[in-house]
């Protein structure tokens, strides 16, 4: 697999005059604002499932433009566009009556209006309106054409089996959505191109949405997707919220734990780059921020966890295992595993941020408090979370429970070998470039630490939940 990192040495595109950080922020809002009251406006499962095809069909394209070569990346997409269709065809076959493939298609091309932007700047010559005009609508015909066709298949012979109810759908997608955005910026940080784009919320002075597609190359590219998929994740949880304030209750107040969260976790991000609050460009407006590079990367994992308890609470789980456990000492193995894994999450991304960049002669140099502290506290964590999953995987009687046990068990083990590959692969890397296996090796590790950890808060608090009286 070809991984570009080098930054292109073309030159970039004039960015118009870049908007002040004021407009910047009020366009957020207002735009957060229009998403909330145009997701409460649709139907819930066509909001679900229309999300969930795009967050596929992002994730497809991403790992096309990683270059995986010329065949490979063009069928991924050809998969990339081929999601639309199946997205229809799930809500014809899996959701007839709560959902169809017209409206599914159109939900699709509303969000990718966060990207089009982009692939329009790359066009040259004139027209004004009139190009942007026929690529919008070429982008709502050809989605809602997709979908009716995808639903017209699914529709000739309807499943048995149906989707989950659509809050839990979104929240289903909402998880998944996190997850990719970890995995990216996993690969943000091990290709170390946390820096690569010098100014936020802008893009080298270019509106965020409108930096254009072709100058994402090298760092660029990791570091740009990373800031568009975390749009992607806003605006799915604010779909979540959207569809979760029907419930009310817990459901409710999660979702709206959840997208403080993504606010607070999008705001570190940029902070990590800038060091304050600036538009500016100029190295003497700017401070990244080691520190906060640290609070982000921990402060992801925890979004991750709150989204998959946010999801059990929509899907009715948190109300099912109210006072089903007979014993409050089920709560304590699982609160030491959160505990230890926590501590291993803040040496793990100290151990990260702050190693310095190998030489031709030399390897990494790691603080020696973080990496003995992680290597130590890797066993510790592995005894704890295996003890605290088995110890869950046993009650037969509480399946959420159980299953989060028993995930405990399984990936800590998986875990733990990622870890020594990873180690492996930064101390034995010589020189700046790095290699894909590194880079693989050190994301894979950080994505499975942030299922741990999501898996290990959700079954705190339904252990919690589960050994808590009934009150009438």
């Amino acid at each position: 697999m070809t991984m570009p990192l080098a930054q292109d040495a073309a030159v970039m595109t004039p960015a118009p005059d870049p908007l002040g950080l004021g407009a910047l922020l009020a366009l957020f809002v207002v735009g957060g604002a229009v998403t909330l009251a145009w997701a409460r406006w649709v139907r819930p499962m066509n909001l679900a499932i229309g999300f969930a095809t795009t967050v596929a069909m992002w994730t497809l394209s991403f790992i096309a433009m990683l270059q995986p070569g010329q065949a490979a990346g063009e069928v991924l997409f050809a998969g990339a566009v081929a999601c639309v269709l199946a997205g229809g065809f799930v809500a014809g076959r899996m959701a007839p009556g709560a959902a169809n493939g017209l409206s599914v298609g159109l939900v699709s091309a509303t969000v990718n209006l966060l990207v089009i932007g982009a692939f329009l700047r790359d066009e040259q010559g004139g027209g004004g309106l009139y190009r942007p005009a026929m690529y919008v609508l070429g982008l709502f015909a050809v989605s809602a054409l997709l979908g009716l066709v995808g639903d017209a298949i699914g529709r000739a012979r309807t499943s048995v089996r149906r989707l989950p109810a659509a809050p839990t759908l979104m929240g289903i997608v909402a998880v998944a959505n996190i997850l990719v955005m970890i995995v990216i910026g996993g690969l943000v940080t091990g290709y170390e191109a946390g820096l690569a784009v010098p100014d936020w919320p802008n893009s080298f002075g270019h509106n965020m949405l409108l930096y254009p597609i072709s100058e994402m190359k090298g760092g660029i590219f990791y570091e740009h997707a990373h800031r568009l998929f975390g749009m992607l994740v806003g605006t799915t949880v604010l779909a979540f919220v959207a569809c979760s304030w029907r419930l009310g209750g817990a459901a409710r107040a999660l979702s709206l734990v959840l997208l403080a969260l993504v606010i607070v976790q999008g705001t570190l991000g940029g902070l990590r780059v800038t060091g304050n609050l600036t538009a500016s460009m100029d190295s003497r407006d700017l401070s990244p921020s080691t520190a906060l590079a640290i609070v982000h990367g921990m402060l992801g994992q925890v979004v991750f966890g709150v989204a998959l308890l946010a999801t059990f609470a929509a899907s009715g789980v948190w109300d099912s295992v109210r006072g089903r456990a007979a014993s409050g000492a089920i709560r304590m193995l699982p609160t030491a595993a959160l505990a230890a894994l926590v501590c291993q999450l803040f040496l793990g991304a100290s151990m990260r941020h702050l190693q310095s960049t190998p030489t031709a002669d030399a390897g990494a140099k790691i603080p020696a408090w973080a990496l003995h502290g992680h290597v130590t506290m890797a066993l510790v964590a592995f005894i704890v979370v295996f003890i605290a999953g088995m110890r869950c995987g046993r009650l037969t009687d509480i399946r959420p429970v159980r299953a989060l046990g028993k995930a405990l068990m399984h990936s800590v083990s998986l875990q733990l070998l990622l870890g020594i590959a990873a180690l492996v692969a930064v101390l034995l890397r010589r020189g700046e470039s790095v290699p894909w296996w590194e880079a693989s090796s050190t994301t894979a590790h950080q994505a499975l630490g942030a299922v741990l950890l999501a898996s290990a808060l959700a079954l705190t608090a339904l252990a919690w939940r589960a050994s808590s009286p009934v009150t009438r």
